[in-house]
């Protein structure tokens, strides 16, 4: 997987894809993404999470999918289906600060999110 998605990874290109899609995506897609993204820039996160993180965002980036991300609610299903299984696998390197970091960008995007919509992404990094 590594190779197939990480090429499609750019900061540019996951930042144009959530100011497109975002608010479509929703709040715990973008979550799932601000923390990988978060975890990704960390000094300290060694190169085999890096990679796992660039083919999960790469993925999600990809314009063709399994699923299209132009249809309402299930179009980033399989993005955020694949966002979990590598937050899941990474969990070990998302501290407190990356975290924080996440909410706020999201908060900003968002405004103020009920808790309880991100239980299921904190669960799985936490």
């Amino acid at each position: 997987m590594y190779d197939k998605y990480s090429k499609y990874f750019s900061e540019q290109s996951l930042w144009d894809k959530l100011k497109k899609f975002g608010k479509t995506a929703g709040a715990k897609v973008v979550y799932a993404v601000l923390l990988l993204y978060y975890t990704f820039e960390d000094k300290g996160v060694g190169l085999k999470t890096k990679l796992s993180i660039a083919a999960a965002l790469g993925y999600f980036i990809l314009p063709t999918d399994a699923i299209v991300d132009l249809t309402p609610i299930i179009g980033f299903s399989d993005d955020l289906g694949v966002l979990l299984f590598t937050l899941s696998a990474v969990a070990g390197s998302i501290t407190p600060e990356i975290k924080a970091k996440a909410r706020e960008k999201l908060n900003e995007w968002f405004g103020e999110i009920d808790p309880k919509e991100l239980q299921d992404i904190d669960k799985k990094t936490f």
